[in-house]
Formats: structure tokens, sequence, C-alpha cells
């Protein structure tokens, strides 16, 4: 900037007067606080203007503005796929959300950017509440097994479950016994075999005694056993579960019937194998995620449905001693009526859809993410919503309904089922919330023991969405499911007999009044 020397002035260097226009187009001390001048009394200094020259104040504005676009992210429910596969991240990442959003406000306040610390502190805000209301403690428990539930854990039990439903990162574990692709099931007429992972206690673990027939989740169409869920089986396996990871078949190969058909002939075998791997063949548990979630309490509420059962099993005992629901589809009409509807509302792919063998890359991006490769027949994408469900029920609402009837859970409830632990997040795209909502609803009329969890601002496989078991929800889902297989396994009697219902075994007198509502399982 150009200085002149003026008579007769306090000052021997005065601004030109094109310095001083430019000067007047600058902010004032008045208007941002934050003018800069040397302060001499001998030389007059323009400040430059705000942020130039200053990278940390623009990396404070950066990182604010990236935290409150995952925040608002987090809070906004979403219909598109990649809408949700950005959404299953962000909330996945709000740990990280809340470290960035406070790294920006921390530097603003430095740097003095104000944008910075509003959109840091928006962010960091977003993440801090979703943690808090996900991990905040419930009384479903107290409800399902009475005030004294808590007793029925036994002490060495308890010391290898999560302390508490906030965990920065899951405990360290030793590595469980593994054995891939045991064939559990021949098709009748067929040389199809079906086939499991089976992982077994640590060394040195007691086992519980319990069994875990897991289900997998990919619309009934793709993906296979083994497809982001070892976090989890590590998990379950170092508190003395067995787990069995059942390769079930899928569409169009056959339909519900054929699935939960696969279910049964899961649960079969691993009773007849008991004593091979030391559990009680009274402490079997299924469980799934999405549509291995739905066949799941299918096969749990009707093992005696004649449509459901493979001929050769149905005088063969398939019952289980519970159910667990990870965002399972409860109601096949209200379903329908809502992929429809997004189907619709989506522009169409600019190909059409179809499965092929996965390229290089691909395949590449599978093993990143998912830790194992996938073959044509179990890779996304399903198929249009109107011939999914032509290749899982045989038609549409109007023109099998008895199909969307018997494929339904709700619709088999009734006092005899199992006790039953649901997920469900209430920004689920896939499952209407309002359709969990009744099934819990009807599990509790009728007198089932029923855990019913609800996570804000979550989306659809919270659990399993890359990385698996980083959000939140999901590790306060671990920590729920230790202790319902520990409350379900107290209420089993001796070998031989049958479980008995949790129900019967605590009366209503034992339990706080029960509401007709779901209240978000909080």
């Amino acid at each position: 900037m150009p200085l002149t020397r003026t008579r007769g002035s306090s000052s021997p260097w005065q601004c030109s007067s094109a310095a001083v226009q430019q000067c007047s187009r600058a902010p004032s001390r008045t208007t941002l606080g934050w003018w800069k001048s040397s302060g001499s009394a001998t030389v007059g200094q323009c400040a430059p203007r705000e942020g130039e020259g200053n990278p940390m104040k623009n990396l404070a504005k950066f990182l604010g503005v990236l935290s409150a676009v995952f925040g608002a992210i987090v809070l906004r429910p979403v219909n598109s796929y990649q809408a949700f596969m950005l959404k299953s991240t962000a909330t996945a990442q709000t740990p990280g959300l809340v470290l960035l959003g406070s790294l920006a406000a921390i530097l603003g306040v430095k740097h003095r950017s104000p944008l910075g610390v509003i959109t840091g502190t928006l962010g960091a805000g977003i993440g801090v509440t979703y943690i808090r209301r996900t991990v905040a403690p419930h009384d479903r428990f107290a409800r399902a097994f009475g005030r004294d539930w808590q007793r029925r854990i036994q002490p060495e039990a308890e010391r290898r479950m999560l302390r508490r439903r906030l965990t920065w990162r899951l405990p360290r574990v030793p590595e469980p016994r593994l054995t891939r692709d045991v064939p559990f099931c021949t098709i009748t007429g067929t040389n199809r075999r079906l086939l499991a992972d089976i992982w077994q206690p640590p060394a040195g673990v007691e086992p519980s005694g319990t069994a875990i027939v897991y289900l997998y989740g990919g619309s009934w169409h793709f993906f296979d056993k083994d497809v982001l869920t070892r976090p989890l089986f590590r998990q379950l396996a170092a508190q003395g579960h067995v787990v069995m990871d059942a390769a079930h078949r899928s569409c169009p190969e056959t339909d519900v019937t054929g699935m939960v058909g696969d279910v049964h002939r899961a649960v079969a075998w691993i009773k007849a194998n008991a004593a091979q791997y030391g559990i009680d063949s009274g402490r079997v548990v299924v469980m799934g995620g999405s549509s291995g979630a739905h066949i799941a309490l299918l096969a749990a509420y009707a093992p005696d449905e004649p449509r459901l059962t493979p001929e050769d099993l149905r005088k063969v005992d398939t019952s289980v001693m519970a159910a667990v629901s990870y965002y399972g589809i409860p109601e096949m009409s209200s379903a329908y009526r809502r992929w429809l509807a997004q189907e619709e509302a989506s522009p169409p792919p600019p190909t059409p859809r179809q499965r092929s063998e996965p390229g290089k890359l691909a395949n590449a991006m599978y093993t990143l993410m998912m830790g194992r490769p996938l073959t044509a027949e179990q890779s996304p994408p399903a198929p249009p919503v109107r011939q999914l469900m032509r290749n899982l029920l045989g038609g549409l609402p109007d023109e099998v309904p008895e199909m969307y009837d018997l494929a339904s859970p709700v619709h088999h409830v009734r006092a005899s089922c199992p006790p039953t632990l649901m997920f469900q997040g209430t920004h689920d795209a896939v499952v209407p919330l309002q359709a969990a909502r009744e099934l819990y609803r009807a599990l509790d009329t009728a007198g089932v023991p029923v855990v019913y969890i609800e996570f804000p601002w979550t989306e659809h496989a919270f659990d399993v969405m890359y990385p698996p078991m980083a959000n939140p929800a999901a590790r306060a889902a671990l920590y729920d499911l230790e202790r319902f297989l520990a409350c379900v396994a107290a209420d089993r009697q001796p070998a031989g007999q049958t479980a008995v219902n949790a129900s019967r075994a605590h009366p209503r007198t034992n339990s706080p009044a029960r509401d007709s509502g779901p209240s978000a399982g909080r």
C-alpha cells in the first residue's frame, strides 16, 4: 500500500488517497470487532480481508460446514438408496462427527471464525444428541421379565458382557473356533446342499448351552452367510454361545415357504447335533436381520404351520426358545406399498436392473467392505418391487392376499410365541415404523414377553453398514442382546422338558403396568 509523508500531521506517514479509498471498503472495527491495526503511531496498516492468509480459519470453516452437513443427514429421513448409504455412514460415524464439530468450534474460537464456531457446534451437538438418545437407559426388560430380571443373569456370564450401552469400542475377545461350510441339509429330490458356518466359544470359555441360528438379510434375493457379521459373532461366541450362520436359499430359486422351511431345517439340524456342540437342544434361538429376521420370525411363530414346514419335518420339533429381530419386516402388505411408492418416486435406473458376475473392481470392494467376494446370484441389486413380490409371494396383494397374510409375522402372533427381542430404527426406509410397533403391541397383548427397542434417527441395517458394529445403536443393541439371551435361558427347564413361557413364569403382578404403545422402547 503506498504511504506518503504529510506536513503538520501527528503521524509522519499517512495512506495515500487511493489507499484510503481501499481501506474504506474494508470491514470496520465496530462492525466485526476484529479489525487489525498495528497500533503504531508511525505506521497505519490496513488489515487483510477476513480469512485471507489464515489457513486455520479456513480449516475451521470447512470442518464446521462438513460437520453441520453430516449432522443434517443424521436428522433427515431418506428414501433413495444413495441417500440411505450416506445416512447409514453418517450415523455410524457420529462419534467422529462429535470430534469433527468440536475441532471446528475450537479452531473457530482460536482463529476468530464465527462460521466455524456456529457450524462446528451445531454438528457436534447433533452427534452428541444422537448418541445420548441412542444409548439412553430403558425399562423394557423389567416390563418383559419382571423387576428382578437382573437376578436371572449368572455372575460369570455378566462378567463377560458389555458394561454399558455406550461403548466406544468393542472389547478385544479371544478368537472363537470357526468351522466353515458345514452341510446341514440336502433339499429333497435334488443335490442342493445348504451350508452353515459354525462359531463355537473360544478355548477356555465355558459354553452357555445356547445356540443361535442366524439368517442373513438381502431382500430375499442376494447376499449370503458371512457378510459383515463377524464382529457380532465373535462377541456372541465369547459369551459362550454357539452361532450357526446358515445359508438359506433365496429368490428366484425358492419362495418364502422354501426359505422358512430352510430355517426349520437349520433348527432341526442344530438340535440333532446338540451334544456335539455342547448345547441344550431346548436353548435354540433364531435371529436375523431384515429379510433374515422376517423368515426367522415366521419360523419361530408358526412352527406347526404346514404351508411353511417341509413335509419331512412336520413331526420334528422345530420350536425355539426365543426370537431376535433386527429390523425384520412384520407385515407384508404395508411393506409392499411403501417400497412401491419409493420406487415410483425414484428416477428409473439408466439401464435395466439385472444381475451379472461382479468384476474385479466390484469384488475388490466387496472383499474390502464385506470380507469376501460375491457371485452373480449373491450380488445386488434386487429386482423391481413388483417382480420381487412375485418371486417371493407369487403375486401382488390383490392377486394372492392369502400369501401376504401367511408371510406376515404379525398374523401368527399368539400366546405360545417365544419371547422376542426387536430392534427398530425410527428412520428405517425399508420397514414401516408403524408396522413394527403394531407387532410389538400384538405380542404384548398376547402376553408374550417382548423387549422392543427403538433407536431414534437410525436407518435400516444399522449394525452391518460398513464398518460393521460401529454405529452406537449397534453396540447398544449388543448390550441388550446379551442380557436378553441370559434372561430367556434362565426360564429354560432341564433338558428334555419344554421351555417355560416367561409370561407364565413371571405373573403380571411382578411386572410394571404394560402400556398399549411401544413408547420407542425408552
